[in-house]
């Protein structure tokens, strides 16, 4: 099989989809990797160190995309490059389909087989390809709100961790997974005052196991949310239902109540958002207010810190890759349970249930497919 990898266009998104080792692997297994001109040199991966793995650099995505069996990005394919896509070849991406009817239109309309990280789950529950990514934006998301915290940045002028004899600021947190986990160590880690917010009382049970004193742990509900945020300086929103649209826990009338400066940080907003006030960002413009609350909603917060997200999203991206690239993706996804989970669209039709429902369009269930 014939493999190709662009180089990644969306607003400050450094990462790319194989590094020079995993390509050794493809090599070693008997398949052709086709590299676009420059597309790792943002993650410190020059073009010779591609060349040495074995591949070919080809001068544009076109290139790529004519050549390529197997397309493997980090990132959704932006328009220009669902126009390049072709009937029949294989998409393996990030696709987050379920708030973006343009982009699942247009996969459709390619009639290409679109395998989505983010929905491709685990052998204990969960979804591996999604962690790593989730790991990088919980910690980052910490990062970020301690910035805009500054009064330079329109935030209240608070140091997340305080000093002796000044409080620290509060941070909430909602949802207790990959990414609530993650913001939760970086924020202990500062000093701040911790609420962790969930459904799963065993979650939060672990988690009070785990930093006993130093956090809050509180269920999720409506009132519960609605009386911490007059409380917070920092909100970080980390919920997810796999495939679908993010639930907005977070009203604005609620937005409303919480004091000027303060920051959101929306995690969830590749899959919609869980706060009413959110809308996409980018690095180059990453905030915005409503009613004096400052809204960090960065689509692809990873992609700052490229070199790192590229290797973790290698480890957990790499055997299901070589998994499609050796058996072909009809026989790969009949072998594999959790890899069939990944495929959300196929040949014009949508065979992932969440995005059919987020999107009103009809479902194709994948096993009937490949049967």
């Amino acid at each position: 099989m014939r493999i190709g990898i662009p180089k990644e266009i969306k607003n400050h998104e450094y990462r790319v989809g194989l590094t020079p080792a995993s390509i050794k692997e493809f090599v070693r297994a008997g398949h052709d990797v086709i590299v676009q001109t420059l597309a790792g040199i943002a993650a410190g991966m020059p073009d010779e160190q591609y060349r040495q793995a074995g591949a070919t650099i080809a001068p544009s995505a076109e290139a790529v995309f004519a050549g390529a069996d197997m397309i493997v990005k980090v990132k959704e394919p932006q328009p220009s490059e669902c126009a390049l896509l072709r009937p029949d070849q294989i998409l393996y991406t990030y696709l987050h389909l379920a708030p973006d009817p343009e982009q699942t239109k247009a996969l459709m309309a390619s009639g290409a087989i679109c395998i989505a990280y983010e929905t491709i789950t685990g052998n204990g529950g969960g979804l591996p390809l999604l962690a790593p990514m989730s790991e990088v934006a919980g910690r980052m998301a910490i990062q970020a709100a301690a910035a805009h915290l500054e009064k330079s940045k329109g935030g209240q002028g608070i140091l997340l961790g305080g000093v002796p004899g000044v409080p620290a600021g509060h941070v909430v947190i909602l949802g207790a997974g990959v990414v609530g986990t993650n913001a939760l160590q970086m924020a202990v880690g500062l000093g701040a005052r911790v609420t962790v917010i969930d459904k799963s009382l065993d979650r939060l049970r672990q988690l009070d196991l785990l930093f006993g004193n130093r956090i809050s742990t509180t269920y999720s509900t409506q009132s519960a949310i609605e009386q911490l945020m007059p409380d917070a300086d920092v909100v970080i929103g980390g919920v997810l239902l796999p495939g679908a649209a993010a639930p907005k826990l977070v009203t604005r009338a609620m937005v409303k109540t919480m004091k000027a400066g303060s920051v959101l940080v929306d995690v969830a907003i590749d899959q919609g958002g869980c706060f009413e006030t959110s809308r996409p960002t980018t690095h180059d413009d990453p905030t915005f207010e409503v009613d004096g609350v400052i809204h960090y909603c960065v689509a692809n917060m990873p992609g700052a810190v490229a070199r790192t997200s590229t290797f973790a999203l290698n480890n957990a991206t790499l055997p299901h890759g070589l998994a499609l690239a050796n058996l072909g993706w009809h026989q790969a996804l009949k072998n594999d349970p959790h890899l069939r989970h990944g495929l959300n669209v196929c040949q014009g039709q949508v065979t992932c249930q969440a995005v059919a429902l987020a999107l009103d369009l009809p479902y194709t269930n994948s096993e009937m497919l490949l049967a």
